[in-house]
C-alpha cells in the first residue's frame, strides 16, 4: 500500500464519515431542517451509516482506518507498519476537517437561521471576539453538530466512557472473521463495524456523545472555531483533550489484549 493510496483513502474515507456523521447531527440540531428533534436513534443510525459508507469507500485503497485508535490498534497488533501511522494520522484529520466543512455547506442556510434566532442564541455573544471572554459560553450552540460533549462533565468519568466504548470498538474491528486460518471478512466487515457502532452509541453513547474517534472530534472543532458562524459561542477547548486521549488509549488497550489473548 503505496504512501498515495494511505493519503488519498484516509482523507476522502473520513471525510464521507464526517460529513454523513454530522450531517445527522445537523439535521437532527438545526431550525428549518425537516428532521429536526429526530432524537437519539437517527443520530446512532446515521453514524453507523456514515461508517459503512467511509468504509466501503476506502477499504479498497487503504484498509479505511478513518480513526486514529483503529491505526495505533492495528499497528499494535501487527497489521499496520509503524512507519505509516503518521501519514494515517494526518489523512484522518485532514478529512475529517474537510468533512466538517462540507456539512456547514450544505447546511449553510440552517446555521444561518438557526443562529440568528433569538431564542437559540439567548445569552450568547453578538459577535466573537466583542465581549468579555471571561463570560462568554464555554460551548457555543451548534457545537454539538462538530463535536461530543459530556451530559455530566467529570473528566474522569468522561475519559473512562471513551476508553471503554473505544475499546469495544477496536477489539471488534481486530477478531472479526478470526478462524484457524487467521482470515478476516474483507468487505463484509465495514458492516459489521458500522453495527458495532450503532451498538455502541445505544447502549454507551449517553454520558459523553461516543467520540471513539480522536479526528471526529478534534477535527470538526478546529472548524467550528474557524467558520464565520455568527453567534457561534465557544468551542470548549478545555473538553477538547477528553475525546482525544480516551479513544487512543482505548485503542491501545485493544490492541494489547488482542496480542495477549487472540494473536
Amino acid at each position: 500500500m503505496s504512501s498515495s493510496d494511505i493519503f488519498i483513502g484516509e482523507t476522502i474515507g473520513t471525510a464521507i464519515l464526517i460529513l454523513l456523521g454530522g450531517g445527522v447531527c445537523a439535521a437532527v440540531t438545526l431550525k428549518r431542517s425537516k428532521a429536526q428533534n429526530a432524537g437519539w436513534l437517527a443520530i446512532t443510525f446515521g453514524w453507523g451509516f456514515a461508517v459503512l459508507t467511509g468504509a466501503y469507500i476506502a477499504s479498497g485503497v487503504s484498509g479505511a482506518h478513518l480513526n486514529p485508535a483503529v491505526t495505533i490498534g492495528l499497528a499494535l497488533q501487527g497489521g499496520t507498519a509503524w512507519s505509516d501511522v503518521p501519514l494515517y494520522l494526518a489523512s484522518e484529520l485532514l478529512g475529517a476537517m474537510i468533512g466538517a466543512v462540507l456539512v456547514w455547506a450544505v447546511y449553510y442556510g440552517q446555521f444561518h437561521a438557526h443562529l440568528t434566532d433569538p431564542e437559540i442564541v439567548e445569552n450568547q455573544p453578538a459577535e466573537e471576539g466583542m465581549v468579555d471572554q471571561s463570560t462568554a459560553p464555554k460551548a457555543g450552540p451548534v457545537l454539538g453538530i462538530f463535536t461530543t460533549g459530556p451530559e455530566i462533565r467529570h473528566m474522569v468519568q468522561n475519559v473512562v466512557t471513551e476508553i471503554i466504548a473505544t475499546f469495544v470498538l477496536i477489539l471488534a474491528i481486530l477478531t472479526q472473521g478470526l478462524n484457524d486460518e487467521g482470515n478476516g471478512l474483507g468487505a463484509l466487515g465495514a458492516l459489521i463495524t458500522a453495527l458495532v457502532v450503532v451498538g455502541i452509541g445505544l447502549s454507551l453513547g449517553g454520558p459523553t456523545g461516543y467520540a471513539i474517534n480522536p479526528v471526529r472530534d478534534l477535527g470538526p472543532r478546529i472548524v467550528h472555531a474557524l467558520l464565520p458562524l455568527p453567534n457561534k459561542g465557544g468551542s470548549d477547548w478545555g473538553y477538547a483533550w477528553v475525546p482525544v486521549v480516551g479513544p487512543l488509549i482505548g485503542g491501545a488497550l485493544a490492541g494489547g489484549l488482542y496480542n495477549l489473548a487472540f494473536a
